[in-house]
């Protein structure tokens, strides 16, 4: 439940950064009338998510097992791929997010309420069907026929819609730098998990061999049904009888990635040190609101 939590938390604290953004520009530029433009866009890119997350779920119904495992598999992959590219992007580029956004607003305004829609809509709605995909495919990984991964997912978002509510208000100051960069290190370490668990599924719907190649079996030490096994399945997506195929890519995504994530000089982090969106280029660390 605490990884699905993590999920909702740091795809939901995006979104409602870059929501108090556009808000709180066109607020202080004394452009109030815009704001209306704006929530439809941001309303219309939630209804594409849901819709999606929706699609997901009930389509993949239909299908037969092997399809499913198909399905299922591949789109943990991709959702990995699009949440490991979201963390380091949102890790080098955050001290650049309110500016950019800043940007496009301006050439929206002056382009009318169709620009204004499409620029929410666009600067939202690519948060909500990664957070769609990826939400999907770690409560399939650790769906245990409860819906505790739901309700993770959903106390995530809403603790990061009362995060952003408190940024835009001003009541509440953390520094994002320090936030993006463990909850992203966290993050990677949920998506090694559902990148096993998508080859699994791959592995079920035999569209790669090696299911019954098992690296090991401590089902008896860690019983998949008792509250120790279901809390690191939930926060984790561990799995007591993985095959040696899961836990060599497991490895091989988690160990690189993380290191270079974590990394202080590098591709991860330009010079060591990322500002918070709203520091516009200011020295420092200092913990910063977003409005």
């Amino acid at each position: 439940m605490f990884g699905n939590y993590l999920i909702g938390l740091r795809e939901g604290l995006e979104a409602s950064l870059v929501v108090c953004i556009l808000i709180a520009y066109l607020v202080k530029t004394d452009r109030k009338d815009a704001l209306k433009p704006i929530w439809m866009g941001i309303g219309v890119a939630i209804a594409l998510a849901l819709g999606f997350g929706c699609a997901l779920e009930f389509g993949s119904q239909e299908l037969t097992f092997e399809a499913q495992e198909a399905l299922g598999g591949s789109l943990s992959i991709v959702a990995v791929g699009l949440v490991t590219w979201m963390v380091f992007w949102m890790r080098r580029t955050a001290r650049h997010l309110k500016s950019e956004l800043h940007g496009r607003l301006d050439a929206a305004l002056a382009m009318g309420t169709g620009a204004l829609v499409a620029t929410a809509f666009l600067a939202v709605g690519r948060e909500g069907l990664e957070t769609a995909l990826f939400v999907w495919a770690s409560v399939h990984a650790a769906s245990d026929g409860t819906p505790r991964p739901l309700i993770g997912v959903a106390l995530g978002l809403a603790t990061a819609v009362l995060l952003g509510w408190l940024f835009y208000r001003g009541a509440l100051k953390i520094n994002l730098a320090k936030f993006f960069t463990w909850t992203g290190g966290m993050l990677v370490v949920v998506a090694a998990g559902v990148l096993a668990y998508g080859v699994h599924d791959l592995q079920e719907a035999d569209w790669i061999p090696g299911l019954r190649n098992l690296a090991f079996d401590i089902s008896g030490t860690i019983p998949p049904d008792s509250w120790y096994g279901t809390l690191l399945k939930g926060v984790l997506n561990f799995q007591p009888d993985p095959t040696v195929l899961q836990v060599t890519v497991w490895a091989l995504y988690l160990v690189p990635t993380l290191a270079i994530f974590l990394a202080p000089v590098g591709f991860a982090s330009g010079k060591g040190k990322v500002k918070a969106p709203d520091e516009q280029g200011s020295r420092g660390s200092q913990p910063t609101k977003a409005s």
